[in-house]
């Protein structure tokens, strides 16, 4: 993979795949993985949601972060049960060598849209959306002017594009289309 080739400096693991090609999964991606594999069972068993998993460095301390939520919110004793659960089973599995804190909490109001259910539950509300590159909009005052930031309002959504509007009343017609690919950052929309 590109990552391999760049003589970037990384953590990998190189996994087998069965026509002899190598690929290549970072070692963080490698953990996030395992600890979904291992945190799913315990959300299910509570009716909660598995929202992300995340592993992070921040300074010089590496975060084990699992989002979880449910209908009715989460409470600080929902994230104590799935946090002393999940803390035994990564204790016994002890695969991240690494030392690192253990959060779980709840995604917070301004969550980020990163799985297909966030986007489902998404369609009909307004969301904030970070592009990579600026492009060019009408602002509330009619003037053209280029922007990486906006806050619209989520239409459709397919695996390449997402279709949003400006106003909640406009419909499909009036969407404008957004390669996911140019998006750095979408999020439900908080106003204080």
């Amino acid at each position: 993979c590109e990552l391999c080739k760049s003589g970037r400096k990384s953590t990998l693991l190189v996994l087998s795949v069965s026509d002899d090609r190598r690929m290549c999964m970072s070692a963080r991606e490698e953990y996030e993985r395992r600890t979904e594999e291992l945190i799913m069972p315990l959300v299910e068993k509570n009716q909660f949601e598995l929202v992300d998993v995340e592993y992070v460095k921040e300074g010089n301390t590496w975060y084990l972060r699992a989002y979880i939520d449910k209908e009715s919110g989460i409470t600080v004793d929902d994230c104590e049960i799935v946090s002393r659960e999940l803390s035994e089973l990564l204790d016994q599995k002890d695969f991240i060598p690494d030392a690192y804190i253990l959060e779980v909490s709840s995604p917070g109001l301004g969550r980020q849209l990163k799985k297909e259910r966030d986007f489902v539950r998404s369609i009909g509300k307004e969301v904030e959306i970070k592009l990579y590159k600026a492009i060019e909009l009408y602002d509330e005052k009619g003037k053209l002017v280029k922007t990486k930031e906006f806050f619209c309002f989520l239409k459709e959504f397919d695996a390449e594009n997402l279709k949003v509007v400006f106003d909640e009343e406009d419909t499909i017609e009036d969407a404008l289309q957004i390669p996911r690919k140019d998006i750095a950052i979408i999020r439900l929309a908080v106003h204080f």
